[in-house]
């Protein structure tokens, strides 16, 4: 899609290196359960040696679904990547350029814990593949964090991103909105804070009360009582007027960005480009077909000790690919592009897109400009939601 100009004016550019393929390496170690965390990850690390010699098999095993890409993005997410060793890091790259085509210059994300980032460790990453850092803030408030059970303290946070900022350029940060008992006065000083280390790129999730998780079982108890809905679309306006005024985009509902330091990881995910997911867990897309290992440490390294795959797959429909597509679409500012609706799915498609979208039309929550479909400031926190009423559900 060409630049266009959105209604408040800023520039939507489409990620540069969004074309091509990426690489996730799922590391599923952490010091500590995090109240709300229902991803996959141990708190033992006996296992780490033999879970990297795994993810090493996988990468090799897996060398020809991307036999005709190159590699664009490199991402170590978890879990906390932050816990592995810088040679253990380097020796995973290492492995991705041999088996795989990886461009010059990609971008290789680590997300970190900020009591991971002392300024020993800090400075040595700035030596290494790792070009772009992905830091679990989640608040500069020590009730927030002791809420969450996060591993770090407030004053962690800060001292991790004074030194994060001296040795990198490319800083991503997660904050977290719609604590319990989180006043619209914290969450201000939450963002003016994250603001003054100058962070060219805040990702920022209202917090969901996940089954089978600590914090749900809180609820349960009646222990803490969650942010209403209302409370939390409030967070997420002041969010968005307050980083639009200092210049960032909201490319997708809950990234922003300075203009060239959009996540190109991210972006290639919503624009339904191909990844491989490396690790237990870890989901992959090659355009046809979506597939995802096995969620168990153990029965992991064990198949990839006797050169299995442990993993499922499934062939997308055409009504699979579709719902996809609108629910990512509208998430960004790249929105849904109708006539690619019509090229890829059927003009079928097309019109009940167009017929299923008046509403929200009328009421202010998206617009159709030219052949983009996308969500208005209005609409964004609810898009998720508009989407959801944009399935197709019978048709084949």
């Amino acid at each position: 899609m060409d630049k266009y100009i959105d209604s408040i004016g800023l520039e939507k550019v489409p990620p540069s290196g969004a074309e091509g393929a990426g690489l996730y390496i799922h590391i599923p170690f952490c010091k500590q359960a995090c109240h709300y965390c229902d991803f996959h990850f141990s708190t033992s690390l006996g296992k780490k040696e033999a879970m990297i010699a795994a993810l090493k098999k996988e990468l090799e095993l897996r060398k020809s679904e991307f036999a005709n890409e190159n590699v664009e993005t490199i991402y170590f997410g978890g879990g906390t990547p932050s816990v592995l060793e810088l040679e253990e890091i380097e020796d995973l790259v290492s492995n991705v350029n041999k088996h795989y085509k990886v461009v010059d210059t990609p971008e290789i994300t680590l997300e970190a814990n900020p009591d991971d980032l002392s300024l020993q460790k800090t400075q040595a990453l700035s030596k290494s593949p790792i070009n772009r850092l992905s830091i679990g803030i989640q608040s500069f408030f020590d009730t927030d964090l002791k809420l969450m059970n996060r591993a770090h303290t407030a004053d962690e946070a800060s001292e991790s991103l004074k030194n994060a900022v001296r040795y990198f350029d490319n800083i991503s940060i997660d904050l977290i909105y719609g604590m319990p008992d989180m006043t619209l006065d914290r969450w201000k000083k939450n963002i003016e804070k994250a603001l003054s280390f100058g962070v060219p790129h805040i990702s920022s999730y209202a917090l969901t009360i996940e089954p089978k998780t600590a914090l749900a079982n809180f609820v349960d108890k009646g222990l803490i009582r969650p942010a209403s809905d209302e409370v939390a679309q409030e967070h997420f306006h002041l969010l968005y007027e307050t980083l639009l005024h200092e210049g960032f985009i909201c490319y997708e509902i809950s990234n922003f960005g300075k203009p060239g330091y959009f996540s190109q990881n991210n972006s290639a995910y919503w624009q339904q480009k191909k990844y491989v997911g490396i690790g237990p867990s870890a989901h992959s897309f090659d355009g046809i077909r979506r597939g995802w290992n096995i969620g168990n440490n153990p029965k992991y390294i064990k198949a990839l000790e006797k050169g299995e795959l442990p993993m499922e797959t499934e062939t997308l429909s055409t009504k699979d690919k579709y719902n996809e597509y609108v629910m990512t679409g509208l998430r960004t500012i790249w929105g849904v592009d109708v006539t690619r609706i019509q090229k890829e799915y059927g003009k079928k498609y097309q019109d009940y897109l167009i017929m299923q979208s008046k509403k929200f039309r009328e009421e202010g929550l998206l617009v159709l400009e030219g052949n983009v479909l996308s969500t208005t400031k209005k609409g964004k926190f609810l898009a998720d939601g508009i989407a959801a009423d944009l399935f197709m559900i019978n048709l084949s």
